[in-house]
């Protein structure tokens, strides 16, 4: 006759571990059962192979589904994880034994078909306002407060996951767990859910009875505490097969994938997420002594605060020591748990300054830890080629977010720049590109932020369906997403996201779709916001060494259309659709600026200057117009004057007069400084308004002035203090010497790439 040993855990837990890892020492069981998808029992062999570092997790999805897939993440210090490790170094079979994914994946697809075609009765039944164990989802709650902890999580750690002896766990965990359940029940988690829990369990009795008849004499079952009562329940085997008929599946695959501390933190799978992974990670490195224990996490905080320059002295170390452990023993504990030396850390080590505390929780509490799997595992085409990819670049996943500066003039670093566009493309954000400093267009540096998320590795398979290549998939998914865009300025930037990652198909693809929705087009406001990154690939193409002029032809007629329907899109506006169109007015005009083309330019000033003198355009447009016209010596001092004069007369409503001087300033005082005609045209405007004309407009006004920098804003009051008859300061010359101005010239050369 078999014996079965029940070992009731809860999925992450350093005490848990330990102790299994000893009671199976002690056991030496000729079976392991584990709770967990039987879809993975091939890959339990690797997970004692050397290049297999932990925290990693069981990646189960379905290939011709992928949105179906789940995580179940293991940490060194994870019960099941030790149990693994155990029976493969001891050669004993191990089996999962929870509901089969395939299962667990069908189950949902079908309800998911059943909400869509029945929305009103879907959904779980709410648990009741009478029923106290329905409103508190964790039955330890009730047990924990009890004991007089606030929570169950607190409660378990004290006694289970801080507790440096095994002695006699996990009979006395069974006996509570089984009391627990007899005296409460089910908790009220909603129909599908308490079916879906019973399903489990008789999944996990039948595994049971099909190991006691392959003969096996010491049974080790190693499932979450809370199932205990459900598996030594006395329920016959006819009853759980007919619960288990006629289930609707899926096709399951799985593989192992790297997983982080702080993904840890999050629920996944059949594992809820712990808070401090970081400091079960040291309970689980650390079973000596409790008090020790303690030392050593104050003594990697203190490290971690000399690092940053913060003052932290070994007579810090000692008092925050003492007062831990005179926490601890007030409230009755044998050693100072992690909520006392918390406390400890706060008041002696920050001075209650919780700023302090938040980059301890990143660094200790949370981590950065990434773990590994090795190459022998399964895996699509599209992630070998990724691996590939950063094998030749020498760009390693982690989970720490670091900075990658490349020079796109390095044909590694273009190639790493080419890959990191293309999985953006794949919707994988690995890295985000700066938008400031030496990433800025026309350098020859990129700046990159990276930084691996463990949930990549589904997304990789997800984009498998596009290609067995990262350039051939994310080509034909840069292709597929054109088809849907009906924006051009979402065709325009995907024409520019494809020549960064040096897809020529895509390319050709998103340009003539471009071409094809301008031609239809007649929304002024999608014909100017599509400029900018044309205009952005045509002037800094060349940096990348790609062809961007086949974008000229396109972005000139995109040019016309738009001047050619600036007036009519501007006439009749409110101040918000005015704002709005004045937003992309600008960053039309910089792209114009560009292409750097005589014909196109003339062709938008015409619009501009014919928006600056019609009538019915919102006067912070005209403003606009007009100081852009300035600003290209397209509109002279006197044509400023004159139109100054005309919207800043007595006789010009306030409100307007402001909002045309609002554009014309256009958030830069630059012209009031620098030009005595406009100061003086704007100083006598503001003279000969009348106190009630003065206060309404004051508000617009200070809008207009609050734009300015704090200098500007200084230099402005000093010339007011002065009067009108300041002139602005110049600086004069002198001779000019031609042959030494020509020296740089060479080095300036060598340094933008453009040869001696």
């Amino acid at each position: 006759m078999s014996s079965l040993h029940y070992f009731g855990v809860r999925h992450h837990g350093p005490g848990c571990a330990r102790s299994l890892r000893e009671a199976l020492h002690a056991l030496q069981p000729d079976c392991v059962l584990i709770e967990g998808p039987p879809e993975a029992d091939a890959l339990v062999s690797l997970s004692i192979a050397e290049d297999m570092q932990p925290p990693v997790a069981l990646l189960s999805y379905c290939p011709d589904e992928p949105g179906f897939a789940v995580y179940h993440p293991f940490a060194e210090f994870s019960p099941e994880w030790q149990a693994m490790q155990w029976a493969a170094r001891a050669g004993v079979p191990l089996r999962f034994i929870d509901l089969p994914r395939a299962i667990e994946f069908g189950l949902d697809k079908a309800r998911r078909e059943a909400d869509a075609e029945a929305p009103a009765a879907a959904g779980e039944v709410e648990p009741s306002e009478e029923d106290p164990v329905a409103a508190d989802d964790d039955p330890l709650s009730w047990l924990a407060r009890a004991a007089g902890f606030e929570d169950g999580e607190a409660w378990w750690n004290h006694l289970i996951e801080e507790r440096s002896e095994a002695g006699s766990l996990f009979p006395a965990i069974n006996e509570a767990m089984v009391a627990l359940r007899q005296e409460l029940g089910d908790p009220a988690r909603g129909a599908d859910r308490a079916q879906r829990e019973r399903l489990r369990e008789a999944h996990m009795r039948q595994c049971i009875r099909a190991a006691q008849k392959e003969g096996f004499e010491r049974i080790a079952v190693v499932c979450g505490a809370w199932h205990l009562a459900g598996l030594q329940a006395d329920i016959k085997a006819r009853d759980d097969a007919a619960l288990l008929k006629a289930l609707p599946k899926l096709k399951v695959q799985a593989t192992w994938v790297p997983w982080s501390h702080r993904h840890l933190t999050r629920a996944s799978g059949y594992g809820a997420g712990i808070h401090s992974p970081g400091w079960y990670e040291h309970l689980w490195r650390h079973p000596g002594l409790p008090l020790a224990r303690a030392s050593a996490w104050l003594a990697r905080i203190a490290r971690l605060m000399r690092e940053r320059d913060l003052d932290c002295s070994s007579a810090h170390l000692i008092e925050a020591t003492r007062l831990a452990e005179a926490l601890a023993a007030m409230r009755g504990r044998p050693a100072p748990s992690l909520e006392e030396l918390q406390e400890a850390t706060r008041a002696v080590f920050s001075m209650g300054d919780d700023a302090v505390l938040s980059f301890i929780r990143d660094e200790l509490l949370v981590g950065d830890r990434l773990g590994q799997v090795p190459a022998s595992v399964p895996t699509v085409p599209l992630q070998r080629d990724l691996e590939r990819a950063q094998k030749s670049l020498r760009l390693k996943p982690e989970a720490l977010q670091k900075t990658l500066d490349l020079d796109l003039r390095q044909p590694t670093d273009l190639a790493r720049s080419q890959l990191l566009h293309r999985l953006n493309l794949l919707d994988i954000p690995w890295g985000a590109v700066a938008t400031v400093g030496r990433s800025a267009r026309g350098s020859f540096h990129e700046v990159w932020r990276l930084q691996w998320q463990p949930e990549f590795a589904l997304r990789v398979i997800e984009a498998s369906r596009w290609g067995q290549t990262i350039a051939q998939a994310a080509s034909a998914r840069a292709v597929d997403r054109c088809a849907g865009l009906q924006r051009l300025d979402e065709l325009a930037r995907m024409v520019d996201d494809a020549l960064l990652a040096d897809l020529a198909p895509a390319v050709d693809a998103a340009t003539r779709a471009l071409q094809d929705r301008a031609a239809v087009s007649g929304d002024t406001g999608q014909l100017l916001s599509a400029l900018p990154p044309l205009a952005n690939v045509f002037r800094y193409g060349n940096v990348r060494g790609t062809d961007a002029a086949l974008v000229a032809q396109v972005l000139d007629g995109l040019i016309v259309r738009a001047a050619i329907g600036l007036p009519l899109a501007a006439s009749a506006l409110d101040e918000d659709a005015a704002n709005a169109l004045r937003e992309s007015m600008l960053a039309a005009h910089q792209a114009i600026g560009l292409r750097d083309s005589a014909e196109q330019t003339r062709v938008w000033q015409r619009a501009l200057l014919q928006l600056a003198e019609m009538v019915g355009v919102h006067p912070l447009l005209q403003g606009l117009c007009r100081r852009l016209l300035l600003d290209a010596g397209v509109s002279s001092t006197d044509d400023v004057a004159s139109a100054m004069s005309l919207h800043l007369s007595r006789g010009a409503d306030p409100a307007k007069a402001a909002a045309w001087l609002d554009g014309f300033l256009n958030r830069n005082a630059t012209v009031l400084l620098h030009d005595a005609s406009a100061w003086g045209l704007l100083d006598t405007w503001l003279s000969s308004l009348s106190e009630d004309h003065f206060l309404g407009v004051l508000p617009l006004l200070r809008r207009s002035f609050s734009a300015f920098e704090s200098s500007e804003r200084h230099e402005l009051a000093q010339r007011a203090s002065h009067g009108t008859t300041a002139r602005p300061v110049t600086t004069e010359l002198g001779e000019w010497d031609a042959a030494r101005a020509l020296l740089p010239l060479p080095l300036l050369r060598q340094l933008m790439g453009l040869g001696a």
